[in-house]
């Protein structure tokens, strides 16, 4: 069996699109308002300073399982506000595609992931734990979700007091071999 994986997420917000790719289009919030799966996001190559074609990323990630991800991403094409792609190079290899859709109030919005894992614990170990990687995936899609449903009630507040009611948005997991609370 490869090492290749295809994952399709659907998020459906009440939101507008333009506010959804406004985060979507910083990498470097992701640790803030994604946590639970951003541990460190740094820039290594700014890109195009109006579309970001070109940034390159790097991050160190993880999803529910007690295990962390090193790799990098170059933005390869920006549709702002409709989405962006990327590629991936690292403990992943392979690419991206956010789209974004507006359908009344709601934000639909897709994401097309296909890697091969290169790192030797995902490359050897899909044969066997391919469904627990899976799963795995989807729970950190499921917190980004959540997250961000938070971060545009945050942007949304109309008082400092309104904001601070917003609670903070879901932690790691494991971080450094012991479980956050």
């Amino acid at each position: 069996m490869s090492n290749q994986y295809r994952f399709l997420t659907h998020w459906r917000l009440k939101a507008g699109i333009d506010e959804v790719s406004e985060i979507l289009d910083d990498p470097l919030g992701l640790a803030r308002w994604w946590p639970s799966v951003y541990l460190e996001v740094r820039e290594l190559e700014p890109g195009d300073p109006v579309t970001h074609v070109g940034r390159y990323i790097e991050l160190y990630t993880k999803g529910w399982l007690p295990y962390t991800l090193r790799w990098r991403f170059r933005v390869t094409e920006s549709r702002a506000p409709l989405g962006f792609s990327l590629v991936a190079d690292g403990d992943f290899i392979g690419t991206g595609v956010w789209t974004l859709k507006q359908d009344g109030d709601y934000a639909d919005v897709a994401y097309d992931w296909r890697i091969a894992a290169d790192k030797p614990l995902l490359k050897y170990g899909t044969p066997v734990f391919r469904p627990i990687f899976a799963a795995n995936h989807r729970w950190a899609m499921a917190r980004g979700l959540e997250s961000l449903e938070l971060e545009l009630r945050r942007r949304r507040a109309r008082s400092e007091e309104e904001r601070a009611a917003v609670p903070a948005p879901p932690g790691a997991t494991f971080t450094r071999g012991r479980a956050q609370t």
